[in-house]
C-alpha cells in the first residue's frame, strides 16, 4: 500500500531531519518538524491564549497548514498577526501546538512529520508509515561535535541530556515506559547507511 503519512521519529545527531527532507522531496509531500511549527508560531507572534484554547489552537493550525501547502513556504503563518513586546511562548504551549499539528497534518495526508512523538500520536487508522532514524551514541556524539563545535566531553553530554528528555517526553505525553523498534513499521541505522541511503529506503517503503 501506498502510505499518505510517514512518521519520522530519531535520536538527536542520527541524521532524521535530514532524512526526513529528503523523503518529502522524493514523495512530493509537505514537510513538517518541530522546529517549523515553533518558529512559525514565534515569527508569527501567535497568542499563548490562542494555543491555550483548544477550538482556537486547531484553527490556527489550519491556517498555518494552509499557509505552508499554498506558499511552499516552510514558514508560512497564515492570518497571524504582530508579536506583542515581551510576549513568549511557553514549552507546553509549544508542545500542544506541535501535537495539534501532528494530529491535523495526519488528517491533511501526503506529509512527512518529523516529531519526536509523531508515530505515537498518528493511529494507524491514518495509514501512516512510522520510522525511527537511529545512529549509535559514539557516532552521534561525533556529528554533534562537528556540527556545533564542540569538544568531545561537551557532545558526547549533548546526545545524553538529549536522549533523556526524549524519554521523558515520550513517558509524560504518551504513557511510553520503553521506547522499542518493535513500535515502528521501519528502523534505519546512519551508522550503517549514509543520509541518502536511508531516505532512499523509507521514501521506497512510503510508496510501496
Amino acid at each position: 500500500m501506498a502510505y499518505r503519512i510517514v512518521c519520522i521519529s530519531h535520536a538527536t545527531g542520527s541524521g532524521g531531519d535530514e532524512v526526513g527532507r529528503l523523503v518529502a522531496h522524493r514523495l512530493g509531500f509537505l514537510y513538517v518538524d518541530d522546529e517549523i511549527v515553533a518558529r512559525a508560531a514565534s515569527e508569527g507572534g501567535v497568542d499563548p491564549a490562542e494555543i491555550a484554547d483548544e477550538e482556537r489552537r486547531k484553527s490556527l493550525v489550519v491556517r498555518m497548514l494552509e499557509g505552508m501547502a499554498r506558499s511552499g513556504d516552510a514558514w508560512a503563518l497564515a492570518g497571524s498577526r504582530s508579536p506583542s513586546a515581551g510576549e513568549e511562548l511557553s514549552s507546553d504551549a509549544i508542545r500542544a501546538l506541535i501535537r495539534e499539528t501532528i494530529l491535523q497534518t495526519a488528517a491533511r495526508g501526503e506529509v512527512v512529520i518529523v516529531a519526536h512523538g509523531a508515530s505515537y500520536a498518528v493511529s494507524r487508522a491514518h495509514e501512516a508509515l512510522r520510522v525511527l532514524v537511529t545512529a549509535s551514541p559514539e557516532t552521534r556524539a561525533t556529528r554533534i561535535a562537528d556540527l556545533k563545535s564542540l569538544d568531545r566531553a561537551a557532545a558526547v553530554r549533548e546526545v545524553k541530556d538529549s536522549d533523556a528528555a526524549r524519554r521523558d517526553y515520550l513517558r509524560r505525553f504518551y504513557d511510553i515506559a520503553q521506547e522499542s523498534p518493535t513500535h515502528y513499521d521501519v528502523v534505519v541505522n546512519t551508522d550503517a547507511l549514509s543520509v541518502d541511503q536511508a531516505a532512499r529506503l523509507v521514501a521506497q517503503a512510503g510508496s510501496t
